[in-house]
């Protein structure tokens, strides 16, 4: 099943689509940091440094060297976003036109869109309606729906805006309702990170230069929710712990599990309950600024790289990348892997596709 990832950072998004049985053909992305790991991640998908907005159907083919059966992606959020400005003149936000385009142009069997929740607002839904106008002749379409990541079982309370599309000739319209079969009991912090406590040091990777490398160490049975994350050989990555002042160390140790440290706004995580949304931050062209992360509802630092992708629900064989700050860029970029998959197989059951299948539901569709 030939899919097309359109903006695919890190790969959440790809994560859920291969977990669900699809096949991740070509990903296309303009920022060399934030998929500076998705070929070491995704080693049989072709990755394209490349501007969408000049990016074609045509090329894409090419490249796919093929027919597309899906194209999915989250285009940058940053001006729609009710945690920044929401500046009407960000350019990124002419990408969410820019996708809508280009599955004109393909024209695949389905579209999975993603983005923030701030995209419905009034001021923002205009943008996205004129964008929804390129495939509504071709296409059955949802109406956007915010999901929380932790309704499907993510360890994280994360609000995202999904439309999907099927196309009209199919005659198989894919409904909200088509996901009450994937939903589930989030994970708690408790479930997501307790088997990482205490790890051992290992030297760093000989095969992924500059990447710190842990082996999990603690005795018991992992939670289901860790069961189905951790690697077999129990190693992973990025979980080097932030060296923070004295004073910064004492100041954590006050601020009790649930509530926030009200310098720094950092909250603390309670063992009981669910992260709240990881932001992402800027890169180096927006100043460079590092998203507040929560503090560790037992240690007193703020969480690590792995602890962070735990509670996103990333599987620990995923790679990030070297420094701390950029591999927060690319989580808090990032889809949950865990909602991927659910919003994947529902799509999948729609169609009533079995892996391999794709293909004959696109030669009946031709006929």
């Amino acid at each position: 099943m030939k899919l097309v990832e359109l903006f695919c950072g890190t790969g959440g998004f790809s994560r859920g689509a291969h977990a669900a049985g699809f096949n991740v053909t070509c990903a296309y992305d303009i920022d060399p940091i934030l998929t500076s790991s998705y070929r070491l991640n995704f080693p049989a998908t072709k990755l394209y440094l490349r501007d969408i907005s000049s990016l074609t159907g045509a090329e894409i083919e090419r490249d796919v060297a093929g027919e597309v059966f899906g194209v999915f992606g989250g285009p940058p959020c940053q001006g729609f976003s009710d945690m920044g400005r929401r500046d009407i003149s960000d350019p990124r936000r002419d990408l969410l036109g820019h996708f809508f385009r280009v599955v004109s142009e393909l024209q695949p069997c389905f579209f999975i869109m993603e983005n923030v929740r701030g995209l419905s607002y009034p001021d923002a839904l205009p943008v996205l309606n004129d964008a929804l106008d390129q495939v509504r002749k071709d296409y059955d379409l949802t109406e956007p729906w915010i999901w929380n990541a932790a309704d499907f079982g993510a360890a994280t309370n994360r609000n995202r805006l999904f439309v999907v599309g099927v196309r009209k000739d199919l005659r198989t319209p894919f409904l909200w309702e088509d996901l009450d079969a994937f939903r589930r009991t989030a994970a708690t912090v408790q479930q997501a990170l307790a088997d990482l406590d205490r790890p051992e040091r290992l030297p760093d990777c000989e095969s992924h230069p500059g990447f710190d490398q842990w082996k999990i160490t603690k005795r018991g049975p992992p939670s289901d929710y860790a069961r189905g994350i951790r690697s077999r050989d129990r190693k992973f990555t990025g979980h080097l712990p932030t060296a923070h002042t004295e004073k910064v160390v004492e100041r954590f140790a006050k601020v009790r599990p649930g509530r926030m440290d009200t310098i720094g706004r950092h909250p603390r995580l309670k063992l009981t309950g669910q992260c709240p949304t990881l932001r992402a931050g800027t890169g180096s062209d927006k100043g460079s600024y590092q998203a507040v992360r929560p503090i560790h509802p037992i240690f007193h630092r703020v969480i690590t790289v792995r602890e962070g992708a735990r509670l996103q629900g990333f599987p620990d064989n995923h790679l990030f990348h070297p420094t701390i700050w950029h591999s927060f860029r690319m989580i808090g970029n990032s889809v949950s892997p865990v909602m991927a998959e659910a919003i994947f197989s529902a799509v999948r059951d729609r169609l009533g596709l079995e892996v391999g299948e794709a293909v004959n539901v696109m030669a009946e569709a031709a006929e």
